[in-house]
């Protein structure tokens, strides 16, 4: 068996948790910038990850706080399709990656990390992007700062019609 170390992660885990759910947004956009909100539909939203696998990683999910995307109605469900196409042309647009990771993680024990709110990530992929540094020295190099990369990526959601 092989192991897989994401020793960057422990922030997360082990750091404070909010008493309420980190993807229930206030219909104002007063804090968009610094919950790194990216863009917001009529059902569903865009947001960079505050803890990336990646440059470029963000989730689209909805406004509703659900952990089942058959809870979900076909609306909701349609526009957030719609989002992770959208998402999809940007982050190529954007970085030019040679690959991209779309997923769900229904549940603690698929994985997801927030259970009680679903969302899709999307991770930007490139060749080598896994190095040995992560291996070796424990270290995850994430090679641009979050508010670089979200000012790239709003410029782009914010030229949309």
């Amino acid at each position: 068996m092989q192991h897989m170390w994401a020793p960057w992660r422990i922030d997360y885990i082990l750091g404070p948790k909010p008493d309420t759910c980190v993807f229930c947004i206030p219909d104002h956009t007063d804090e968009d910038e610094e919950r790194l909100i990216l863009y917001r539909g009529k059902k569903n939203f865009i947001i960079m990850n505050k803890y990336p696998y990646n440059v470029g990683h963000i989730m689209v999910m909805p406004y509703e706080h659900t952990d089942c995307i058959t809870k979900l109605a076909a609306d909701v469900t349609h526009e957030l399709m719609d989002l992770l196409q959208l998402s999809t042309t940007i982050i190529k647009k954007t970085f030019n990656p040679s690959g991209i990771n779309i997923g769900l993680n229904l549940g603690t024990s698929a994985g997801a990390g927030i259970h009680e709110h679903l969302h899709y990530h999307i991770v930007p992929r490139w060749e080598g992007d896994s190095s040995f540094i992560a291996t070796c020295a424990d270290v995850r190099l994430i090679s641009e700062h979050l508010q670089s990369t979200y000012a790239k990526l709003k410029l782009n959601f914010d030229a949309l019609p």
